[in-house]
C-alpha cells in the first residue's frame, strides 16, 4: 500500500483530539444543564408549598393536575403559581440576556443592569408611576418600550465607524447614570404613596406576579429564547473580530442586531414583569461560564443560574428574616461584593475584559 493511501485513509493526529474535547464539552454541558434544571424544579416545588399555609407534595400535585383543592387551588394555583413562574420566566431572561451581551462585547461589565438598559425601563417606570399616574399595565409597556429605546440609544451613539464594545459599554454606563439622575429627580418630588409603589417596582419584586402580567413573558420566551438560542452559534465566530467572521462567512452586522434585539427584548418584558431585579444578568453569565468551562455558548446555563438565582433569592427574601424583602433586596446584597470583587481583580490584570 503505498504512503499516500495510508495517509488519506487516516484523520490528522489533532482531529480526534477536536473531536474528543467537543464530545466532552457537549457531556459536561448536559450535565449541568441538567444538574441546575433538576435544582429549579426543587426551589420551584418547594415555593410551592411552603408560606403561611403549608401543602404536602400530594396536595399541590394535585391542583397542577387540574383538581379542586381546598385552599390549595386558591392559594397555589392564583397567588404562588404565577408567582413561582414569573420568578423562573424572569430569571430565565434576565441570565440569557446578560450572558449575550457579556459574550458580545467581551467582557463581563456588559450587562444590562450595568449599561443603562434596566436604567431606562426603571426611569419610566417612575415616571409612569409619578407623573402619569399609571397602573401597574401600563407602567409595565411603558418600562418595556424604554427599555428597547435605550439600547437603540446607545446601540446608534457608539455605532461609529464600525461597533466597539468599550465605546458601547462606556456609552451605557454614561446614560445609565443620566437616566438614574432623572429617576432620583422624579422620585424626590413624588407623594408618599407614589414614592412606596416606585420604590417597590425599581428595587425588584415578585410579590403582583398575576396570570394576566405573567403571559405576555411566557410567551416572549417561548418566541425570543429559541432565536436567541440559535442565534447564539455565531457569537464564539464574532468573538474573533468582524474581519474573521465575515472571511468565515458569518452575516456579522445582521447576527449582532438580532442578537441585541432578543436579548434585549427578553430583558424589557422580564423587567416589566418583576421589575430590573439587581444583578441577576450580571452574575448569571459568569457563574455559568465557571461551570460550563469555555469554548461554548453559556446562555442556556445562564438562564437557568438566572431562574435558580431569582427563585432562590425570593424564598430567602420571604421566609430567611423576620421581615419580607423583596426579591431585589436580596439579590442586590449578593451582587454588589461580586461587582467589587471583578472590578479589583481587572485593576490587578490591568485589563478591562
Amino acid at each position: 500500500m503505498s504512503v499516500e493511501a495510508i495517509v488519506g485513509t487516516r484523520p490528522a493526529p489533532g482531529a480526534a483530539a477536536i473531536r474528543r474535547g467537543r464530545a466532552l464539552r457537549r457531556r459536561r454541558n448536559s450535565v449541568v444543564a441538567a444538574s441546575l434544571f433538576v435544582a429549579l424544579l426543587a426551589v420551584f416545588a418547594i415555593t410551592l408549598m411552603i408560606g403561611e399555609t403549608r401543602y404536602s407534595a400530594d396536595e399541590v400535585l394535585r391542583v397542577l393536575l387540574g383538581e379542586t383543592v381546598p385552599g390549595a387551588s386558591f392559594t397555589v394555583g392564583e397567588l404562588r403559581l404565577p408567582r413561582a413562574t414569573a420568578g423562573a420566566l424572569a430569571g430565565f431572561a434576565f441570565g440569557a440576556a446578560g450572558a449575550t451581551f457579556q459574550t458580545l462585547l467581551r467582557n463581563p461589565l456588559a450587562s444590562p443592569d450595568i449599561i443603562g438598559i434596566s436604567a431606562g425601563a426603571s426611569a419610566a417606570a417612575v415616571i409612569g408611576i409619578v407623573l402619569l399616574g399609571l397602573g401597574s399595565t401600563g407602567v409595565s409597556v411603558l418600562a418595556l418600550f424604554a427599555a428597547l429605546a435605550t439600547a437603540i440609544a446607545i446601540y446608534a451613539l457608539s455605532h461609529r465607524r464600525g461597533f466597539a464594545g468599550a465605546r458601547f459599554i462606556l456609552i451605557g454606563i454614561g446614560l445609565a447614570a443620566m437616566l438614574q439622575s432623572i429617576t432620583s429627580y422624579v422620585l424626590s418630588r413624588a407623594a408618599t404613596w407614589d414614592m412606596q409603589s416606585a420604590m417597590r417596582w425599581i428595587t425588584g419584586s415578585l410579590g403582583g406576579a398575576s396570570w394576566p402580567n405573567v403571559l405576555p413573558l411566557a410567551l416572549a420566551c417561548v418566541v425570543l429564547i429559541p432565536l436567541l438560542l440559535i442565534t447564539a452559534r455565531g457569537l464564539g465566530v464574532l468573538q474573533l473580530g468582524d474581519d474573521s467572521a465575515v472571511a468565515l462567512g458569518l452575516p456579522v452586522r445582521t447576527t449582532r442586531i438580532v442578537l441585541i434585539v432578543a436579548a434585549v427584548a427578553l430583558l424589557a418584558f422580564a423587567t416589566a414583569v418583576a421589575g430590573p431585579v439587581a444583578f441577576v444578568a450580571f452574575m448569571s453569565g459568569p457563574i455559568a461560564v465557571r461551570l460550563i468551562g469555555g469554548g461554548s455558548s453559556p446562555l442556556l446555563a445562564a438562564g437557568l443560574v438566572g431562574s435558580l438565582l431569582v427563585m432562590t433569592a425570593d424564598l430567602v427574601g420571604q421566609f430567611m428574616f423576620e421581615g419580607r424583602y423583596p426579591v431585589g433586596v436580596v439579590t442586590g446584597v449578593l451582587g454588589a461584593p461580586y461587582l467589587i470583587l471583578l472590578l479589583v481583580r481587572m485593576n490587578r490584570s490591568g485589563t478591562a475584559s
